[in-house]
């Protein structure tokens, strides 16, 4: 199993990357974990465009949806007519979401490119990978994963506050890529985000091998993000998320 880092950047996509999206491969297989905006451009250095074979949407901010309306525009226009559709696993409401997003009603609509299957607690098969999906803490109806592939895992926070699930999705997972929005003072919002330090306390407890800090917002110092995580008690190997880095978990 292979990750490779399309986006990582939080909100809104920074000079050095794109917004959340992430490529995972296993014979031959290629899945997305999120298709944030500005992703489809760094996508096509690491895989075809037409080679996507499903996607896995935790929630639908734009910041980690929207570039799949692109996406449906590759899908539906190509040289050689319309691709058959594939899987998006999402939150309920997705294709009425993305759809309104797109915004052509004299087109066709997404649901022309991808077959839209709604997400809820547990485990489903994608392709050759296992995909246990768990609710997150954040406004709006977000899932976390874990992708795991011949006892291989890489689990994924999505955008979450203060979370036992996460911990109970990533216990001993290989790599552990968790959202650190918020620098760590006083007065951080609950419910929302994590902060460096929350970050690798939940990483601690969930007893991961490698963390990678992701969902970095542009606005802040990713040296302090960093510097915030060293304080969580984590004490594996740990680093800051950037597009295009690649993790082989053979």
């Amino acid at each position: 199993m292979k990750l490779t880092v399309v986006g990582c950047s939080g909100s809104f996509p920074g000079p050095d990357s794109p917004s959340s999206c992430y490529l995972l491969e296993a014979e031959g297989f290629r899945m997305l974990v999120d298709f944030g905006s500005g992703s489809l451009g760094a996508l096509q250095r690491h895989a075809g465009l037409y080679d996507v074979d499903a996607v896995l949407l935790s929630h639908l901010h734009a910041d980690h949806c929207l570039d799949l309306c692109a996406y449906h525009v590759v899908r539906t226009y190509t040289p050689d007519g319309p691709l058959p559709k594939i899987p998006v696993h999402a939150p309920a409401g997705a294709s009425k979401r993305l759809n309104a997003a797109y915004a052509m009603p004299d087109e066709p609509v997404l649901e022309n490119s991808f077959d839209f299957l709604r997400l809820s607690p547990g485990t489903r098969h994608v392709g050759p990978f296992e995909v246990t999906a768990a609710p997150m803490n954040h406004p709006v109806e977000t899932y976390g994963f874990r992708v795991s592939h011949r006892g291989r895992s890489v689990a994924y926070s999505a955008d979450t506050g203060e979370s036992a699930e996460l911990v109970k999705l990533a216990h001993d997972a290989d790599v552990l890529l968790c959202e650190a929005s918020f620098l760590d003072e006083p007065g951080l919002v609950p419910g929302l985000h994590l902060s460096g330090r929350q970050a690798a306390e939940h990483a601690a407890r969930a007893g991961v091998g490698t963390l990678v800090l992701t969902h970095l917002v542009p606005w802040y110092d990713k040296a302090r993000i960093l510097e915030d995580a060293s304080r969580g008690g984590f004490d594996g190997p740990m680093e800051l998320a950037r597009s295009g880095a690649v993790y082989d978990l053979g």
